[in-house]
């Protein structure tokens, strides 16, 4: 039972905590911003849990992953455009969209890997990032703006910030709990073998590319259902949510909170995004500090303060913060 309280799990418990009185004491402080950056928070944390199932468990390092959040927005974003408005159809389709090309693209690239397969996922990503920017119809690169949420029977109100906060909050922890039950099947076990050695695996008789592919495809309609969510909160859909850029941000998160564990992703997500939001704010209060006033500009410099914390932890925090965190104390000789 002892071994069940360790400080990874102390975190988790505790974030977990937050997240789920979140609400609560937005309602009693007023402070709805809180809400709408942790949605946010979930809704990425979901993107890089996705992400980290091909990436951490199965070696498969995709720079182009975020296209599937761009595929599910854009799936709500053009059928609310048309005039369909209905959650019954806009997710399934997004979901389909985004197994279908996540099946042609893996079916593609997994026949390579190393360098290869990372150039061809990002070449396929900015192939549909270009074409949703010569979308005229549905804002081309100016965005579109979704008008009106998702619509459910009652009492399934997305427009209701609380209620959605909830539903994101739920689906992540669906998600988390999927990639674990994967990961420890007979399934997972076959796609970290084929990490491992992929040659060996196939020589013991196991379809390793089919495995693989499965994979995949679970891993983008994972993120696909992360763009529904994010079209619907912010209401809102642009080509640069599939940039090169945000693949990155993802592969960010996952390195950070702890590649190819289960929940180190969503830590990685809440400690990248606080950090993007509060450290403008400190820089700006040093700026003040020390001048006397608030240097011009100061704050958009924060990335310089972000950049060698991510590098340190990367270089001495084998595991990411997860691994920091069940890292074995040193054990210390005794004399003579």
């Amino acid at each position: 039972m002892t071994a069940l309280v360790t400080p990874r799990n102390t975190l988790v418990a505790v974030l977990l905590f937050l997240l789920a009185l979140l609400p609560v004491y937005c309602s009693v402080t007023g402070n709805y911003f809180l809400m709408s950056l942790f949605t946010r928070i979930l809704i990425l944390g979901m993107a890089a849990v996705s992400l980290n199932l091909i990436m951490g468990f199965g070696g498969m390092v995709s720079f182009g992953h975020a296209v599937y959040l761009g595929i599910g927005g854009y799936a709500v974003g053009i059928l609310a455009k048309e005039g369909i408005n209905s959650g019954f159809v806009q997710w399934p389709v997004a979901l389909l969209a985004s197994g279908l090309f996540a099946l042609g693209v893996g079916a593609l690239c997994l026949r390579t890997r190393g360098v290869y397969f990372i150039m061809i996922t990002l070449a396929f990503a900015q192939m549909i990032y270009y074409v949703a920017s010569g979308l005229d119809r549905y804002g081309g690169d100016d965005g579109l703006t979704i008008y009106k949420r998702s619509q459910f029977f009652d009492p399934i109100n997305l427009s209701n910030k609380t209620f959605f906060y909830y539903l994101c909050f739920v689906l992540l922890l669906a998600c988390v709990y999927l990639v674990w039950r994967l990961v420890h099947s007979r399934f997972g076990m076959v796609i970290q073998g084929a990490r491992s050695n992929e040659r060996r695996m196939r020589a013991i008789g196991f379809p390793t590319y089919r495995y693989k592919l499965t994979c995949f495809v679970i891993s983008g309609v994972m993120c696909g259902l992360a763009g529904v969510l994010l079209a619907n909160h912010t209401d809102f859909i642009n080509p640069s949510i599939m940039f090169w850029t945000r693949s990155g941000d993802l592969i960010v998160m996952a390195v950070l909170g702890g590649m190819g564990t289960v929940f180190g992703p969503v830590i990685g997500a809440f400690a990248l995004l606080v950090l993007e939001e509060a450290l403008p704010v400190l820089i700006g209060g040093a700026s003040q500090l020390l001048t006397g006033h608030e240097v011009q500009g100061a704050r958009e410099y924060w990335q310089l303060i972000l950049g060698p914390m991510l590098l340190l932890i990367v270089l001495f925090a084998r595991g990411g913060i997860d691994g920091l965190l069940t890292r074995p104390p040193r054990e210390v000789k005794g004399h003579g």
